[in-house]
């Protein structure tokens, strides 16, 4: 993916634009975590789990591309002009250290599988509810994510699956309760990130905005936070269950094709 010639109001609905730049800046730090995790847990996954040890290969790899594309996607935004950027995501970089270095295998899984269902969440987004903000977007930025959320919902099961065999199959404390701490832990903490950052970015743009288009502007802000919220916040609620299973999630219309579309690519490449 070439992101040289992109910038950072990469559609036409800005607020749309940057909070989903405010998300790209996520994985550069939680994907390197997620990584880091899935090593230290497939130390300790029954090596007899051969289809287990294969799917978390698979998961390692894929986890690192999304983020060396999104370094090179997020680059064009630090040099944009927004300069404090950098300090929201040292908090963030600090945060995901801190846990490593303090925090149980447990913990670290449980937010790892809490940030997964979030992303698997992404693939609806982005295939479905968010068409009417990718009209006239650069279809480099579009690739980027449709991309990347495909492979979220495709290894959608993996973080589920290592945290339960590890720790999940004790008992239903372990199975259920801890799970939707990690899930809740990791939703409150990525989300407002997430909204800091675009809080920032959207303030520096308005910085330069009448008053009418400053309106305007959080009028837009509004309409697409109640079009998300509407549709993300009773998915979201689902992972709550004792009875969630990501495998049995509806994979959203276009995720398979758009994976298929990909592999046919890479195989004519080879």
């Amino acid at each position: 993916m070439d992101f040289s010639n992109i910038g950072p109001h990469w559609a036409p609905h800005i607020e749309f634009v940057q909070r989903a730049n405010a998300s790209s800046t996520i994985p550069s730090y939680v994907e390197p975590y997620l990584v880091k995790v899935m090593l230290k847990a497939k130390a300790k996954i029954d090596r007899r789990d051969t289809a287990l040890h294969r799917e978390l290969a698979i998961f390692v790899k894929q986890e690192a591309q999304h983020c060396k594309q999104h370094n090179a996607f997020n680059e064009r935004l630090r040099a944009s002009g927004y300069e404090d950027l950098a300090v929201h995501e040292a908090k963030l970089a600090a945060d995901l250290d801190r846990f490593l270095e303090t925090k149980s295998l447990k913990f670290n899984l449980a937010y790892s599988d809490g940030f997964e269902a979030m992303g698997a969440l992404g693939a609806t987004m982005w295939f479905d509810t968010y068409n009417k903000y990718l009209e006239g977007a650069d279809q480099d930025a579009i690739d980027l994510w449709r991309w990347h959320m495909a492979e979220e919902y495709e290894h959608r099961e993996v973080a589920f699956k290592v945290y339960h065999a590890l720790y999940g199959q004790r008992d239903f404390w372990n199975g259920w309760i801890y799970r939707i701490y990690g899930f809740v832990f990791a939703a409150i903490h990525l989300m407002g990130y997430g909204k800091r950052v675009g809080d920032y970015l959207l303030a520096k743009d308005r910085e330069a905005m009448s008053l009418a288009e400053r309106q305007a502007s959080l009028a837009r802000e509004k309409e697409f936070a109640n079009t998300a919220g509407k549709r993300a916040i009773p998915e979201l609620l689902k992972v709550l269950s004792p009875f969630y299973d990501p495998a049995r999630t509806k994979a959203p219309a276009g995720v398979a094709p758009y994976l298929a579309r990909y592999e046919t690519d890479a195989a004519g490449e080879a």
